[in-house]
């Protein structure tokens, strides 16, 4: 296994940690009585999301390239 593999995992995992993470902040009361009131979630939740989605991305990229 290569190393760029491994960090392809690392990353995928990262990711999948990070959007359960978001979706779990997204869930809270805070975040629900936010959406409510200004129709998007708090800036935390969002970061959440973008950082595990670019992180998922990433590691799956790196898993489908062959060197």
């Amino acid at each position: 296994m290569s190393s760029n593999q491994i960090l392809g995992i690392v990353l995928f995992v990262a990711g999948l940690i990070l959007l359960y993470f978001g979706y779990q902040s997204s869930q809270g009361l805070a975040d629900q009585v936010h959406e409510t009131f200004t129709g998007r979630f708090t800036d935390s939740t969002i970061w959440y999301f973008v950082f595990g989605a670019a992180a998922a991305l990433g590691g799956l990229v790196l898993l489908g390239s062959r060197r």
